[in-house]
């Protein structure tokens, strides 16, 4: 079955979790799209709604690219009022397409400028904000590394050496966020050409793809796979709790994008879509972001996260996120013609 099908398939579309965390009858509903880890979804939900228990938050969460393409498919008739926790990739393609609300949210000068929408610089309110950076990592299981005599990789380039053959997994960037910044950032270290080239070599060793950028790291905490190629907090988190893992910074640099929000151009619920999004900017949220990433938008909140390198923002590459969105579909387009046979079902 194709990505592109089972993106579309209505039963994977409307199994996203939705829950309500409120239960006022007198309250504002708001439908939130997110593309936000399960775990740390109810964590932020929970804050929020004890901040604003007026305002009934059903949520709907799924991996990134399901989530985008459900957007993109509702254009013309949305059904989400607001969008909490998608790639900023991901909502520069919705900009494009007329989709978001332009809002500056309150205290948004308070942020780092590079996590907030340009326009916004140029004394414009912006389309989107950003919350948090997530970065590449590789996860790789020092036990099972070990038995099978696979070595741990210190490069991406390792990843394509005979000894990797059948051992690597990585998400598939239709479906996944991390895919996909995995995919853009390798085009934007080596250029188009050597970057295809570097995708051929290492699909010659991927066991499979994933639809889950999540999923490599946890497959690799579990020893069912070596290698997993997926992003730093994961990791980070799994070997925090005793997984028997080292998370890799590959040396070439590290590709990421930043989680993001934005109200849904239409949206009947402007006062509280606002309400939400000045809470999305806030230090107290951003306190909570710094608990799974060591980078975040608000300046000064961010402390050291356990298994992350100091230097993380020195190793993050000079990422084009402009190029990314508007090079999307026709990227993920060739990717899926070249790989997609390993995508598991």
């Amino acid at each position: 079955m194709s990505m592109l099908r089972r993106l579309f398939q209505p039963t994977l579309l409307v199994s996203a979790m939705a829950s309500v965390f409120a239960a006022s009858a007198q309250a504002t509903e708001l439908t939130v799209y997110t593309a936000v880890e399960s775990d740390d979804l109810q964590k932020y939900a929970e804050r929020f709604n004890a901040a604003h228990p007026d305002i009934t938050i059903n949520w709907v969460r799924d991996s990134t690219g399901v989530i985008t393409a459900r957007l993109l498919a509702e254009k013309e008739n949305p059904q989400a009022d607001v969008i909490w926790g998608l790639a900023a990739t991901s909502l520069l393609v919705l900009e494009e397409e007329g989709m978001l609300e332009r809002y500056a949210p309150q205290g948004v000068e308070n942020l780092d400028p590079k996590f907030v929408d340009a326009a916004y610089r140029d004394g414009e309110d912006p389309a989107w904000v950003g919350m948090d950076a997530w970065v590449a990592a590789i996860c790789y299981n020092t036990i099972e590394g070990e038995r099978q005599g696979v070595p741990m990789p210190t490069s991406w380039e390792d990843l394509t050496q005979p000894e990797f053959e059948g051992h690597v997994i990585m998400p598939n960037p239709n479906s996944s966020g991390t895919g996909y910044l995995d995919v853009a950032s390798w085009l934007q270290l080596w250029g188009e050409d050597q970057g295809w080239d570097y995708m051929d070599r290492l699909h010659n060793n991927i066991s499979r793809y994933t639809h889950s950028g999540s999923a490599p790291c946890s497959l690799a905490a579990t020893g069912e796979a070596v290698v997993g190629v997926s992003f730093a907090f994961r990791g980070a988190r799994l070997k925090s709790q005793g997984a028997p893992i080292e998370v890799v910074f590959p040396e070439e640099g590290l590709g990421w994008d930043m989680e993001a929000a934005a109200i849904v151009a239409g949206t009947d619920q402007q006062e509280a879509a606002q309400t939400l999004m000045d809470w999305v900017v806030s230090q107290e949220a951003n306190e909570l972001y710094n608990e799974g990433y060591a980078v975040v938008a608000y300046p000064g909140v961010a402390q050291p996260i356990e298994n992350y390198p100091a230097d993380i923002t020195e190793r993050m590459i000079d990422a084009d996120f402009q190029w990314a969105a508007v090079n999307r579909e026709r990227v993920l387009a060739e990717w899926q013609r070249r790989y997609d046979s390993k995508t598991e079902e």
